[in-house]
């Protein structure tokens, strides 16, 4: 059986978005050269948000792209036999464009260096940035966000859920706790 926790609601994960679209322009004065690369399937809908934010605050009109890092992955071949792949869109070039890549969850690591040997697939951006909104710790490679929303404490028998009204109905972040 699985307890949850709400650890951010609806109203908190808004607030949290808009503040890093405010980090977003602080740190980038070259809007022109900015992109948001969205990682499926929540920071899809995240880069989308903030899309959405930066042009309502401020006019500024980023290009948005998805990308699926499923076979980037090093250990995609023990999650499944038989992977499920998501659709990449990235429509422009990432020559001499400043990357934000956005990510619900930032845990080990591993999906972000997944996302970065994907992304030079494409090219060489002239600099990569990360945008996460909930940073759980327990990493196990050096990656770090640039931007994020909130950091939580996670014990073991633990698990981050991010819900996203796109696909669940509502959003939210809670944390679920294993009983057994």
């Amino acid at each position: 059986m699985a307890v949850t926790k709400t650890i951010m609601d609806s109203r908190e994960l808004d607030l949290a978005l808009a503040r890093i679209a405010l980090q977003l322009l602080e740190r980038n004065s070259d809007t022109e050269h900015l992109a948001l690369v969205g990682i499926h399937t929540g920071g899809v809908y995240l880069a989308e948000r903030l899309q959405r934010l930066l042009q309502q605050s401020s006019g500024v009109d980023v290009p948005v792209a998805s990308l699926d890092i499923t076979l980037y992955r090093d250990d995609w071949s023990l999650i499944s036999q038989n992977p499920i792949v998501k659709r990449t869109e990235i429509t422009f070039s990432v020559e001499k464009m400043t990357l934000v890549l956005v990510d619900d969850v930032l845990y080990t690591g591993r999906t972000i260096r997944a996302a970065l040997d994907a992304v030079m697939d494409f090219g060489r951006p002239r600099a990569i940035q990360l945008a996460v909104l909930v940073d759980r710790g327990g990493r196990e490679l050096p990656v770090q966000p640039d931007f994020k929303g909130i950091d939580v404490t996670v014990g073991e028998n633990e698990h981050v859920n991010v819900l996203f009204a796109e696909a669940d109905g509502e959003d939210g972040v809670v944390l679920v706790r294993e009983q057994g």
